[in-house]
């Protein structure tokens, strides 16, 4: 993940439909650009049925704070899928927030330089 975000453009201007997202927030399904997004991986691990909801913010960060750390072992990285968009090359985590009336999904950038805390659970 460190490697291709070290590839990744820096603040790219794409057409898709995303739009800005340097911290989380809520995209519908039907703006999502399907067509242009190209899986690259999960952050999930297979092996862990129902993965922790418990956060990182070691600098004080909050869920929605453009500068808080991508903790891969931590909510809600431990639930997302990595995308590129295939025009603009702009890597995207995606995640399904289900709370007990909706469901909602949910995107941020990973953009060159944001923090990416341990490959371990602490």
């Amino acid at each position: 993940m460190r490697a291709l975000q070290a590839q990744a453009p820096a603040a790219p201007h794409c057409a898709c439909s995303v739009g800005a997202c340097a911290g989380w927030r809520s995209l519908p399904p039907e703006r999502w650009p399907a067509a242009r997004m190209q899986a690259v991986g999960t952050l999930r691990d297979a092996d862990v049925y129902e993965p922790s909801f418990e956060e990182l913010h070691p600098q004080g960060t909050r869920y929605e704070s453009a500068d808080a750390p991508v903790a891969p072992h931590f909510y809600p990285y431990n639930r997302c899928t990595l995308f590129r968009c295939a025009d603009c090359q702009r890597l995207l985590l995606r995640y399904t927030e289900a709370g007990g009336y909706y469901v909602d999904e949910r995107v941020r950038e990973l953009a060159p330089g944001l923090p990416v805390l341990g490959d371990q659970p602490a």
